[in-house]
């Protein structure tokens, strides 16, 4: 008897021990789910049990530098998605039918999608509120009040297509900024996402009666660019031209930029796209040839025209990088601009050893000025004045004038120049450096070495970006403009200025004249790489002379037509072209009228909203020229109206110039 009340004994006070044993590790688990894991959980929870619908904001609007053109806006459409556990399981194939048929979608995977155990699917992005609204009123006639959402997203969208597209860039699906000024300033422009927020049970059903929570999206700053609509406009009309006239196997860019301010006016590439489809192909060849070709041949011609030639591509800028020579040689006291005969050209220079040709050594240009250098372009002239200053001075003044850094200009990619290592820099180097071969530039890095020639010798930042204006407060700051240091004298500069007026007046730039404009330039042609049979060639350009306003930059990759490749004989009629229409439009004095023969001017009409028949008779009774850029066979001329005209009217021109026009 007293061995089985032992015996009870210990086996109540082992299951009171045991008891205590796990009621301590309920509590010590519970304390470790409350305080170690309590914050974990909670998130989580939240997570589950909340629906949390994105909502995009707006991306800022990016607006040319009168204020006036918007270049990229952001359009309202809708996203649709669904909670298939909100969608009645007898409505899920009716649901799924409506959404496959409405956004021309595949049926199994919506299916999938209405069927699947999640919390929330996306059906269709950024669909246009017509077939949301044909939507709603489905699902109104059909009693279906759960389960499908439509919310409110924005879509990037380009009114002018094709304009600046290298530097405006493009979006992904998600709205973020992928090249160009979208991405560059893609923080500036996103704004800041909303939410929607809902209580969910697992399967998605809705918990309590609380309805949603609305957060506000806040949209994205907008912008100012630099970029003029009318001076872009000209920029890629006549770069279009003359890469097409010259047969450029490789394209061409023009840039345009104020000295006085870094401000980029225009930035022009051919070949360019439409940046409302961008992976789409871009020429007619590529349109037939576009569904035979690989992913990696598509995806490789795409980036090809993506790419802003102006600031990642290298060149030899050839004889226009004269100017940095005569520069650094005049401001080194080395010589003087017209000191009659002081060098002599006999078709070429020997240089340790080797023998450098001048472009003309068949017949050699004899006894020279440095004006007279600069005009005949003369190679063997530039090389002396390298030898003079020699490597180390050289290189100096090629740092002064930002040729060995990137600009830093406000977009993506740039490249930096590719000259050899100053202790490597031999005699036979530094000749070729000083006419302006054997080493590589980017067109952007040669217009703001100009530019401080031009501006009185202060190097200046380029820019494409004047202004951002918040979205919220409109409040608006300006971007200041960054002029660095002195890189040569205002003397000198004034000197360099007066030689490139001659070049244009007298010498291989004569074909950039304009009448009644003081135009200064230079030419250049250059081999494209060693052994390639192809050639670059360019023509700089700076107006008016006695107060620079504009450089422009004109470089033509392999000009294979009939015109050759000469600076002088392709390259500057366009900067001349150019010239003629932005001076007038930028209301720049004319400066030496009484020496150069008069041309008539004329305002440019208002065409807009005009049939093309009373187009063609209004300017040609104006004195005017019409160019139809959309013109297809069997054009109805009478009945068609102009949408789009280049030069804008008001715009004074010289007779005979082209009014380039667009119609519906």
């Amino acid at each position: 008897m007293y061995e089985i009340k032992l015996s009870s004994k210990r086996k109540m006070r082992n299951t009171l021990f045991i008891t205590f044993l796990i009621i301590l590790c309920l509590i010590g688990r519970i304390g470790f789910i409350q305080f170690i894991q309590g914050g974990e959980l909670t998130t989580l929870a939240y997570e589950q049990q909340t629906l949390d619908r994105k909502v995009n904001p707006k991306r800022g609007t990016i607006y040319d530098a009168t204020g006036k053109k918007e270049l990229a806006v952001s359009s309202t459409v809708e996203t649709v998605t669904v909670n298939p556990g909100n969608i009645p399981k007898e409505d899920k194939e009716k649901v799924a039918q409506k959404l496959s048929e409405l956004f021309e979608l595949d049926y199994e995977k919506t299916l999938k999608k209405v069927t699947k155990r999640s919390s929330i699917e996306t059906i269709a992005k950024k669909v246009e509120k017509e077939k949301t609204d044909n939507l709603r009123q489905w699902m109104e006639q059909n009693n279906i009040i759960t389960g499908i959402n439509i919310d409110e997203d924005t879509k990037r969208y380009y009114p002018y297509s094709n304009f600046a597209s290298q530097i405006i860039g493009f979006c992904g699906s998600d709205n973020q900024g992928l090249d160009g000024i979208e991405a560059k300033y893609d923080t500036e422009l996103k704004g800041k996402q909303g939410s929607i927020q809902r209580h969910t049970d697992a399967k998605g059903g809705e918990i309590g009666t609380e309805g949603e929570n609305y957060v506000s999206a806040i949209d994205g700053n907008d912008l100012v660019l630099t970029i003029d609509y009318t001076i872009q406009s000209i920029a890629e009309k006549y770069l279009e031209e003359a890469c097409i006239d010259n047969e450029c196997t490789d394209g061409g860019n023009i840039v345009i930029m104020n000295p006085q301010n870094g401000d980029i006016l225009a930035m022009a590439t051919y070949p360019s796209y439409n940046l409302n489809q961008p992976y789409e192909p871009y020429t007619e060849e590529l349109k037939q040839n576009w569904e035979q070709m690989e992913q990696a041949e598509k995806t490789k011609s795409l980036q090809a025209v993506w790419r802003n030639k102006a600031i990642a591509d290298t060149y030899e800028p050839g004889s226009v990088f004269k100017l940095i020579t005569a520069s650094a040689a005049l401001e080194e006291g080395i010589t003087d601009t017209d000191n009659k005969g002081e060098f002599s050209c006999t078709g070429g220079i020997e240089v340790a050893g080797v023998r450098i040709k001048c472009w003309r050594y068949y017949r050699p240009h004899g006894a020279e000025s440095l004006r007279e250098a600069l005009m005949n372009s003369c190679n063997p002239v530039f090389i002396g004045l390298g030898q003079k200053m020699g490597v180390s001075k050289y290189y100096s003044y090629l740092n002064k004038f930002k040729l060995l850094n990137t600009t830093k200009i406000d977009l993506p990619g740039e490249a930096n120049s590719i000259f050899l290592a100053e202790n490597k820099a031999g005699p036979v180097e530094l000749a070729t450096i000083s006419f302006g071969q054997r080493f590589e530039i980017t067109p952007i890095q040669l217009v703001t070495a100009v530019s401080a020639i031009s501006n009185g010798g202060m190097s200046v930042k380029p820019r494409v970006v004047k202004q951002i204006i918040n979205s919220e407060t409109k409040e608006v700051t300006d971007i200041p403009v960054q002029k660095d240091e002195r890189v040569i004298s205002q003397e000198t500069s004034e000197k360099v200025l007066s030689m490139m007026e001659s070049v244009v007046a007298e010498g291989t730039g004569k074909n950039a004249k304009v009448a009644g404009y003081r135009i200064g330039g230079k030419t250049g042609t250059s081999e494209d790489g060693v052994n390639t049979n192809k050639y670059v060639t360019s023509f700089c350009g700076v107006a008016p002379i006695d107060n620079p306003q504009v450089v422009v930059l004109v470089t033509l990759y392999n000009p294979t037509g009939e015109g050759g490749h000469q600076g002088g004989g392709v390259a500057a009629p366009v900067g001349g072209q150019i010239f003629s229409e932005i001076l007038p439009y930028l209301e720049v004095n004319q400066g030496n009228v009484e020496e150069i023969e008069p041309v008539e001017t004329i305002e440019t009409p208002d065409v807009l909203g005009k049939s093309i028949k009373e187009v063609e008779k209004l300017l040609k009774e104006s004195g005017l020229e019409l160019v139809i850029e959309n013109e297809t066979e069997g054009l109805d001329k009478e009945n068609t109206h102009v949408k789009e005209q280049i030069p804008n009217a008001g715009i004074v021109v010289n007779k005979g110039s082209k009014v380039h026009i667009k119609y519906e």
